[in-house]
């Protein structure tokens, strides 16, 4: 029987291109989740990250110190209006979908990933989630299904789930 060796992060896969995927984060305030986040897009070669609202944005001590270097790896960009990045985002084909239970949401899981199409996940505020506003400009709103008490998870966690289901759907 072969022995289970933890791999060292260079014996990891890699890819060498990224799935057409972005994630907009509007009002997380909290820098650890930002940082969080920039940590999971880099876990699952994520495009871009678009950081609106009241977002935290780098450099702050914080977000290095959850995304432990992964800022530095992958592309973002900060704008005051996440509706204003949405508009372009259409413009240019993206799905827009939200990361949110609502009354029309759908389960992740049976969510028909475009294969021609990019895609951007919208996340919101840790407190109050994604805006009607958003939720509006949206083309589909996903849910995870919950089975617990609470009705939400940590952003950043929720985020994670999110995209190893349209990563894995690829």
């Amino acid at each position: 029987m072969t022995q289970n060796i933890q791999l060292p992060h260079s014996k990891t896969q890699q890819l060498s291109n990224k799935f057409p995927i972005s994630i907009l984060a509007n009002d997380i305030e909290i820098a650890g989740n930002v940082g969080s986040l920039f940590r999971v897009a880099d876990a699952f070669a994520i495009e871009k990250l678009y950081l609106t609202g009241t977002t935290a944005i780098p450099p702050k001590y914080k977000i290095r110190k959850a995304a432990r270097s992964a800022d530095e790896r992958i592309p973002y960009e900060s704008a005051p209006s996440a509706i204003e990045v949405i508009q372009r985002l259409k413009s240019q084909n993206t799905k827009i979908v939200s990361l949110e239970i609502t009354s029309s949401s759908q389960d992740i899981r049976s969510f028909n990933m475009p294969q021609s199409q990019p895609i951007c996940l919208i996340i919101g505020s840790e407190n109050t989630g994604v805006s009607q506003a958003l939720l509006d400009l949206s083309d589909e709103t996903v849910h995870i299904p919950m089975y617990g008490e609470n009705s939400s998870m940590n952003v950043a966690t929720s985020c994670a789930i999110a995209l190893y289901e349209f990563v894995r759907n690829y």
